[in-house]
């Protein structure tokens, strides 16, 4: 009698298990796709894929709107408060103030639109996206520490001597990410 009874708090607790791994992954679909009509929306108006701005929000905020980073980036694309104001300059949004980013669609807009500057910064290169997301992470001042030499236009190069683990990690982490996407997320699928 013991026997059974622990055979079924066993069955029970694996169900109990199961079933809380399939809401797991019905969740984090869920919120995975939650922003897509804001990334649509931002990679229509650039001309940026919408998998790569879907890759980057993946990493910096995993699809939550309303987080704040250390250093105060706002929103699902962590964007600066520079280089927020630097779009709303550009696309002349009146009053605009950084905390406006936490709009999902503000954000992605702003974030898309600083991400093409930053492709078309390292457009000499073989690859500006290594170059672009180290940028975004890092800053300029760090990439140009890091593309001296042949990293100057060979991007495996640059992603070499990438000085900050994290940035590294970082670029390479979104790449893969972006690689994952690009076959789901077109920019002509639905």
């Amino acid at each position: 009698m013991e026997r059974v009874k622990w055979l079924w708090l066993c069955l029970l607790l694996i169900l109990l298990l199961a079933g809380g791994g399939v809401a797991y992954w019905w969740w984090e679909g869920r919120l995975e796709r939650s922003q897509d009509g804001p990334i649509r929306a931002a990679a229509g108006r650039y001309g940026v894929e919408p998998a790569l701005i879907k890759a980057i929000v993946w990493r910096e905020s995993h699809f939550h709107p309303w987080v704040l980073g250390r250093a105060e980036e706002i929103g699902l694309m962590q964007l600066q408060e520079e280089a927020a104001r630097e779009w709303a300059s550009a696309e002349h949004v009146p009053d605009f103030l950084h905390e406006h980013c936490f709009d999902p669609g503000t954000n992605t807009l702003a974030g898309t639109w600083y991400l093409r500057k930053l492709l078309r910064r390292y457009a000499q290169t073989d690859n500006p996206l290594p170059y672009a997301l180290a940028d975004y992470n890092a800053g300029r001042g760090n990439v140009l520490k890091w593309n001296r030499g042949e990293a100057a236009t060979n991007s495996a190069t640059f992603i070499g001597h990438i000085g900050f683990p994290g940035t590294r990690d970082y670029v390479n982490s979104v790449m893969h990410r972006y690689a994952h996407y690009r076959p789901q997320f077109r920019p002509d699928a639905p």
